[in-house]
């Protein structure tokens, strides 16, 4: 992922060389989830702080080729459900999430034509994720090295270990506003469509946990098997009952504001 970033970023500098068409965007803003622990839906708990840098390269006025990357983190716990029988699962995560992106910009309005204007972009990215939740200690445990559903054991055959870093296909659009020549502001919500169910370490169904505390020890069968009773007591583990659903692949989006800068003209060219 890092020389994916690093390589990201020796484009936009060796574009520089084209500055008058060049645009760098400074992005501040939030991740967010939806998935298995949000049933699909948007939850402002599953936000995280994000930030990013974004260069473009001006094709024509209203299309640009943009390149980014992007760090935030993101979340969500089975406790914000309004459902009462999902917050007794009691299921929880969170995870850093570290993307680049390569994509195409449109305008919907010449930004000649208007001081604020529309736009919409879509993509491919590349993404870095590790979920993790806190033990009954409340220290952090990676999940994927627990095997929670039984990725990777030789019980499951059929249940394959996920890949923490993976593609997607981020779009979306947002609004921007100029200040000034070589200044503007802007908002953008991205979506980035993802491939995996396991953004959140959930995805189908309980493991006999036997075979799991023999195969990865007490601490994975702790973080697998986090149910609660009525009554607010640990829950019996029940072998193959649903834990997720796989039919729902996860999402992961960005929301924030931008500061856009861009070089203004030159000296020559404004004294002419």
């Amino acid at each position: 992922m890092k020389r994916i970033c690093f390589l990201l970023l020796q484009v936009g500098l060796l574009l520089s060389a084209h500055s008058q068409k060049m645009e760098w965007e400074l992005q501040l803003g939030t991740f967010g989830y939806a998935g298995d622990l949000t049933q699909s839906t948007p939850s402002v708990h599953s936000l995280g702080p994000a930030a990013g840098l974004i260069v473009h390269y001006r094709l024509h006025p209203q299309v640009s080729i943009r390149a980014g990357v992007t760090y935030g983190t993101a979340g969500a716990h089975d406790k914000y459900n309004k459902d009462t029988l999902l917050q007794r699962r009691n299921l929880s995560f969170r995870t850093a999430i570290a993307e680049g992106h390569l994509g195409v910009e449109v305008n919907l309005i010449d930004p000649a034509d208007s001081k604020v204007y529309p736009y919409v972009f879509a993509g491919v990215g590349i993404y870095h994720f590790n979920p993790y939740a806190m033990d009954d200690g409340n220290e952090k445990v990676f999940l994927k090295p627990l095997s929670t559903e039984g990725q990777g054991l030789p019980e499951y055959p059929e249940r394959k270990e996920y890949k923490l870093t993976q593609f997607s296909v981020p779009f979306g659009g947002g609004l921007k506003m100029k200040v000034n020549e070589r200044f503007s502001v802007g908002f953008e919500i991205g979506i980035r469509k993802t491939f995996t169910d396991y953004l959140d370490d959930v995805s189908t169904r309980y493991i006999n946990y036997n075979i799991l505390d023999a195969r990865k020890g007490p601490k994975a069968v702790e973080l697998a098997f986090r149910g609660i009773t009525p009554a607010g007591v640990q829950a019996e583990p029940v072998t193959d009952d649903i834990r997720g659903n796989p039919k729902e692949k996860d999402v992961y989006y960005y929301m924030g504001f931008k500061l856009i800068f861009r070089k203004g003209p030159s000296k020559k060219a404004t004294e002419k």
